[in-house]
């Protein structure tokens, strides 16, 4: 692959992983807030996390640093989700004991 090429993927790949990690941001917020995670899949959570687990793995094994940084950086805002997802289930633990 030639310069230009190369930085052309790593652009888009730049802009990916951007929107990936940025992509949960939004719900992470709004369950952080409102202490609900009513609305969230914890099957789909789940599956995420798995993937990007793998996804993780897949970079490392294959030395692509630019997919293991990023798949690194989504793993953490989906888990952070997936631990609200758990601690919120049934809205704020504090106000269900009040």
């Amino acid at each position: 692959m030639n310069v230009d090429h190369q930085l052309i993927a790593n652009v888009i790949g730049s802009a990916a992983a951007v929107c990936s990690v940025t992509s949960f941001a939004p719900q992470a917020l709004k369950i952080w807030k409102t202490r609900d995670a009513s609305s969230i899949s914890l099957r789909t959570y789940s599956l995420t996390v798995s993937c990007f687990i793998l996804w993780v793995i897949y970079g490392v094994m294959t030395e692509a640093w630019p997919v293991t940084v990023s798949n690194v950086c989504a793993l953490g805002m989906s888990t952070m989700v997936l631990v609200m997802k758990w601690r919120f289930r049934d809205g704020d633990p504090k106000e269900a004991a009040a």
